[in-house]
């Protein structure tokens, strides 16, 4: 531990207690802050500002820690051990959160959603070549069917001598359904990576207005986002969390804003609220709920078709990889945000769909 800058004397007791708390897990692993740093491929001087308190780490960060100790021990990490660091991780971001800190959640996820629209266009070119270029074979083949049947319709009399030239359109049928079988397959996986493209472009665009904010609100810490002046009803946030203690947080999070919350704790107290009500701007809701989780509480809102235009945000406490956010996007989720979430973040997230909310009305109007 001696290569670590020793804890500053001004940290607040939460992130004194993470920055102990993950000090403790390094050294299980017995190797240095330099090894680590490569192995997991980040600076170490950022580790070193995660272990002195300075930062706090991304969860994905201490859920990286508990893999490796445990790899590194042969044993899987208890639920409480997870539990209490969740808890402890919770805590610092509460009390260091930071504009800055909430741009760089923001900023990450904008990276990867960029990847995304990038990656979704090379596709879609190389499949928009492939399409092409079995349409044209196809193209041929019908050139190519239709010469020999007139031929063979055309001179009956040679019908023996052509004989050898059925096996041939034989063939070259078997081809043109296959190759047709491969054009409706290739259509259809098209048209699914340009809609993963749009959603990507508009996840980009979404994240940009969100740092914006953020922005705007570290200028002028006073400024709130805002409602229609004289609006005779606020626009509702509907937040959807099992957990009391989190309803609390992101109520106490939200308080400010120009709108109204409703909080529940289940899936079907949210549908039940939406039925209730016609004036949600946003859903927050967690994914691992009893009963009926985030995935599928969605899925049953968007088969409404009066709901099937809310925008919902999943909150999670699983670590957002490519596999858990696209389950999230096909699910209708149009944002997601890591527990234990920052709340500049989470305000700027909601400010913007608020706002998206109010201009819809007034295009309405």
């Amino acid at each position: 531990m001696s290569e670590m800058n020793p804890l500053p004397e001004e940290l607040s007791d939460e992130a004194r207690a993470l920055a102990i708390a993950l000090r403790e897990l390094f050294q299980g692993l017995n190797v240095s802050l330099r090894r680590y740093s490569s192995r997991r491929h980040r600076n170490a001087a950022t580790f070193s500002r995660y272990f002195s308190g300075r930062a706090v780490p991304p969860w994905d960060v201490v859920m990286d820690l508990l893999a490796d100790l445990a790899e590194h021990r042969g044993k899987p990490a208890t639920q409480e051990a997870m539990d209490l660091l969740r808890r402890l991780h919770q805590a610092a971001i509460a009390t260091t959160s930071s504009p800055k800190h909430a741009v760089e959640i923001l900023e990450r996820q904008l990276a990867d959603a960029d990847r995304t629209a990038r990656s979704t266009t090379a596709h879609s070119d190389v499949i928009g070549e492939a399409l092409l270029a079995r349409q044209h074979r196809i193209a041929d083949l019908e050139v190519r069917l239709t010469h020999l049947e007139s031929e063979w319709s055309a001179e009956r009399a040679r019908a023996d001598a052509l004989e050898a030239n059925a096996p041939d359109i034989a063939n070259l049928l078997r081809e043109r359904d296959a190759l047709s079988s491969e054009v409706t397959r290739l259509t259809n996986e098209l048209e699914a990576v340009q809609v993963r493209h749009s959603q990507a472009e508009e996840r980009c665009k979404l994240l940009e207005r969100q740092i914006d904010t953020i922005e705007e609100q570290r200028q002028d810490p006073l400024e709130t986002t805002a409602g229609e002046p004289n609006s005779p009803c606020l626009p509702k946030v509907l937040v959807v969390d099992d957990q009391p203690e989190n309803l609390l947080a992101m109520t106490a999070v939200l308080d400010g804003l120009d709108q109204e919350i409703v909080a529940v704790s289940s899936g079907r107290e949210a549908l039940k609220a939406l039925l209730d009500h016609d004036d949600f701007a946003v859903l927050l809701l967690d994914v691992q709920m009893p009963e009926m989780d985030g995935y599928e509480t969605a899925a049953q809102i968007k088969r409404r078709a009066r709901h099937r235009d809310l925008p919902i945000i999943f909150l999670t406490a699983m670590s957002i990889d490519s596999e858990h956010s696209a389950r999230a996007y096909s699910a209708g989720a149009v944002d997601y945000i890591a527990k234990p979430f920052d709340p500049w973040a989470l305000r700027a997230k909601v400010a913007v769909f608020t706002e998206i909310f109010h201009e819809r009305r007034q295009r309405e109007r």
